[in-house]
């Protein structure tokens, strides 16, 4: 691992941790030249996207009528879960749409737990059409964010009561899919039982929206949601080596492909 760090330039392999070497590896299946590759790409779009510079309140209008958030609970694994209801757009700013999923993606890595790498998308067709889908250059740039810069980090995708007019927009999608995320999609129907199986054998039902097939009727409440990301900010600019106010312009020289979770401090 240690060798593949130096392959690509890395001079320790503090800034590209094992982990982050082996996501990358598994992602172009074990072959050196191809990781290498997909790895330095990836470095160099953290280089001038910064993804870690990204504080909640230059998104947050985004995420004003929830539709995208960072649950509040996991998945049985105890996997972060990503929320996504597209019917619920409320922008139509493909750059700030972009921002608003990256901001969440390194939020969801961020709150990983120690036994975790990997991240659930729970996506809510509720209120779809395709007059309210997102275009098909950020549906394509969304997928490749995803699959070349954060790449193993998705653990499954379920799509819930997708409408039927869905499946034109999902030909059109599923190409820039590579087989492997392919495979982690999940379609579930609510008037399916098998699928229902499905959703309980990965979540506690108690505690999953009604939207989703759950119990829980609680709302997404924005405020309470931008208190938490207040907070997270702060402990990213901990562990990003900024200073208190995780201001934009002071950040640390190391550049790595992802944040990985910091261990707590000892009392």
């Amino acid at each position: 691992m240690v060798g593949f760090a130096f392959a690509i330039g890395i001079e320790s392999s503090h800034h590209v941790s094992k982990e982050a070497q082996q996501r990358y590896l598994e992602a172009r299946n074990w072959n050196v030249d191809k990781s290498k590759k997909m790895l330095q790409e990836t470095l160099k779009w953290r280089s001038t996207y910064k993804p870690e510079e990204i504080c909640w309140h230059e998104v947050a209008h985004e995420g004003e009528t929830g539709k995208l958030y960072r649950a509040s609970f996991q998945d049985r694994g105890g996997r972060p879960v990503l929320v996504l209801r597209p019917g619920k757009q409320n922008t139509s700013s493909h750059d700030n749409q972009l921002r608003h999923l990256v901001y969440l993606l390194e939020n969801a890595i961020l709150n990983l737990p120690d036994d975790q790498e990997q991240m659930v998308w729970l996506i809510d067709f509720t209120g779809w059409s395709l007059s309210n889908a997102v275009p098909n250059r950020t549906a394509r740039e969304t997928i490749n964010i995803l699959q070349n810069h954060y790449p193993e980090r998705l653990s499954a995708a379920f799509l819930y009561s997708p409408p039927r007019i869905f499946e034109t927009f999902w030909k059109i999608i599923k190409f820039f899919l590579d087989p492997k995320t392919f495979q982690k999609v999940k379609f579930v129907y609510p008037k399916n039982a098998e699928s229902m199986e499905l959703m309980q054998q990965h979540f506690d039902i108690d505690i999953l929206p009604t939207e989703l097939g759950g119990r829980d009727n609680s709302p997404y409440d924005h405020e309470e949601f931008s208190r938490l990301m207040a907070k997270d900010d702060i402990k990213s600019a901990k562990l990003w080596g900024f200073d208190n106010t995780h201001s934009p312009n002071v950040h640390s020289t190391a550049v790595v492909p992802e944040p990985e979770p910091a261990a707590p401090p000892a009392s």
